[in-house]
């Protein structure tokens, strides 16, 4: 190879891996920051009958037992300046003792706006705020277990969400099925919102409570 073959070679190399890093920058760069959203939440604990009455008549609280918890949370934010276009707001609720989430939640908004469960490619977000360790499933041998369940948003037009976390009281730690239980405070639960792109980009995570 001549050294003007060489030079062209490295200049095709070099446009190649200038192009692949753009198009990654540009396919993980946000469309918006969680400052646009103008966020506001808020929690608190409270018995049965008032969370059924903040859900409304037409969505059920959590059941409860003796020593369980009921922790009521509402959020709401501005219409966004694009749409979600398959990507999704999860909202997390951690039990930063643990890293455990709640295992159901009652929640005042059409299962198709706001779902709850997990998805695989949220154990990226940890990797990427350490603070919100407890968003991720736990790894376990060649697998992961689930502990504990977060809401989904789909629909920027959910706004505002009310949802009711159920805290049960165990008698003891559940091995196979974590999940956040009572006795809880507030001080010891982490509220955060996360960004979540059409494929799996983790856009940004926005602490709102704790």
């Amino acid at each position: 190879m001549t050294w003007r073959r060489a030079v062209s070679a490295a200049v095709v190399l070099v446009v190649a891996v200038a192009a692949v890093g753009g198009w990654r920058w540009w396919h993980e760069r946000p469309p918006y920051g969680p400052e646009a959203l103008h966020l506001r939440s808020s929690l608190e604990f409270v018995g049965y009958d008032e969370a059924q009455a903040a859900l409304g008549p037409t969505y059920q609280a959590p059941v409860t037992s003796a020593g369980d918890q009921l922790v009521l949370g509402r959020l709401s934010w501005r219409t966004p300046p694009t749409p979600l276009n398959g990507g999704y707001f999860a909202l997390f609720l951690i039990d930063k003792r643990t890293g455990y989430k709640p295992p159901v939640f009652g929640v005042s908004a059409p299962q198709e706006s706001v779902g709850m469960g997990n998805a695989g490619v949220e154990n990226r977000i940890p990797d990427r705020y350490p603070w919100l360790r407890g968003a991720g499933d736990i790894r376990v041998g060649d697998g992961w277990l689930s502990a504990g369940t977060r809401l989904a948003i789909g629909d920027v037009g959910a706004s505002p969400v009310t949802f009711v976390a159920l805290f049960p009281h165990l008698e003891r730690p559940l091995r196979d099925l974590p999940m956040a239980s009572a006795p809880v405070t507030l001080p010891d639960l982490l509220l955060a919102m996360v960004y979540l792109g059409p494929d799996g980009q983790v856009y940004w995570a926005q602490r709102l409570q704790g």
